[in-house]
């Protein structure tokens, strides 16, 4: 038997806990929002902060018992393997650096894994992880939560189906301004982690939205990154990490490309976009108007594809949730995303068969392994004065 993802009306909630995301962060609540979106998953444990008071007070904000609100993860990964009603799932939304030793300590405890982007901060600590997911027996799956959007999906499957030809240039860009005056310096919280190259690792605006950029590109085309040639550089001086990044990249298959990362671009708040031309046609997907697609056949006017129109394809109709012109944006392409995941986690605890095609669409371990490999890879390439790194991942 294959089992069918998005069948999970009847089925079991997921029961996770969560490390990170207590009172004063940002990502965690996000989260927090789009698993419930489906009512598939009930959030039941929780390390919320490596603050003792603040994760206690967190937890009772948001209804964890006092019982299944733990001071330190590793407490919590042993307590929660021994119930019988333990977690079957850890959402890992924490400062980078603690990615992979937290989710190390779940793994090791028999314990799925829903970790936050980047999978870690080195290419040492992903290959452990991929590896030691693959010992444990377990899934893990990496939250670059973009590929939930159904006209993503919608754009996966025109290329995979020839629509535009053969690939010539895929580019993905992220581009922000929040950090176009020195905010880290002045103690602003969120800034200041993610310009701190001991919890970002060795790239900040790599490691915070470059990743998501080359995810969705990679994701869209079916390429991966076999080169890169890189210039990561700083615009606001004193601060101690990149904040802008200009990747040329090599994919498989010949075929060219860009990543443009910034954080300091005035007048840009949360610009994600990712254009893909072929010898026939080109295609172009913005996060600014996430419900449509710009598709240009060669000698042809440009055509607007619109989420649940007329030539949607199969995987937009599913996770489509309102008909066209009824918005969804991007609580409902993260909770695309965690209601795949949690089929996906269910059927395999179960010891039921995934259907390959559809637990692709989930970026797992070792699509996080890629997007750390790219990291580096992109600031060796800037160290050596942009020379060409590999970063094609192996594991």
């Amino acid at each position: 038997m294959v089992y069918a993802i998005s069948e999970g009306s009847t089925r079991q909630r997921l029961r996770v806990g969560m490390v990170g995301g207590g009172q004063g962060a940002f990502i965690g609540a996000v989260h927090r929002l789009a698993m419930r979106l489906d009512d598939q998953i009930v959030l039941v444990a929780g390390a919320l902060s490596s603050r003792p008071e603040n994760a206690a007070a967190s937890a009772a904000e948001i209804g964890i018992a006092p019982e299944r609100s733990y001071a330190d993860y590793r407490e919590m990964a042993r307590a929660e393997a021994v119930r019988p009603d333990g977690i079957d799932a850890v959402v890992i939304v924490t400062p980078n650096h603690l990615h992979a030793p937290v989710a190390t300590a779940f793994l090791e405890a028999g314990i799925d894994v829903i970790c936050d982007k980047p999978l870690s901060t080195t290419l040492t600590e992903a290959e452990a992880l991929v590896v030691l997911a693959r010992a444990k027996n377990r899934r893990f799956v990496v939250t670059l939560n973009n590929t939930g959007y159904a006209m993503v999906r919608q754009a996966r499957e025109m290329v995979a189906a020839g629509e535009l030809g053969r690939l010539v240039s895929v580019h993905g860009a992220y581009i922000q301004d929040w950090l176009t005056k020195p905010i880290d310096a002045d103690g602003q919280k969120q800034a200041e982690w993610r310009t701190d190259p001991a919890r970002a690792g060795q790239s900040a605006v790599l490691a915070d939205i470059g990743v998501h950029a080359f995810n969705l590109a990679s994701y869209i085309s079916g390429r991966e990154a076999e080169a890169v040639s890189a210039d990561l550089f700083t615009a606001v001086p004193g601060r101690r990490l990149d904040d802008n990044a200009h990747v040329l990249v090599r994919w498989t298959g010949g075929v060219r490309g860009t990543i443009l990362a910034s954080q300091t671009s005035p007048g840009h708040y949360n610009d994600l976009s990712v254009r893909l031309y072929g010898e026939n046609a080109g295609l172009e997907w913005s996060g600014a108007r996430p419900e449509e697609l710009r598709f240009s056949r060669y000698g042809e006017e440009t055509r607007t594809l619109v989420r649940g129109g007329h030539g949607s394809t199969e995987e937009s109709r599913r996770v489509s949730r309102m008909p066209a012109a009824h918005p969804e944006g991007y609580i409902e392409a993260f909770a695309n995303f965690y209601r795949d995941a949690a089929d996906i986690i269910r059927a395999h605890r179960a010891g039921v068969a995934v259907d390959p095609a559809r637990a692709a669409q989930v970026p797992d371990v070792v699509d996080g392994a890629r997007g750390v490999k790219f990291v580096a890879a992109a600031v060796d390439s800037n160290s050596a004065g942009g020379a060409w790194t590999p970063a094609r991942f192996g594991g």
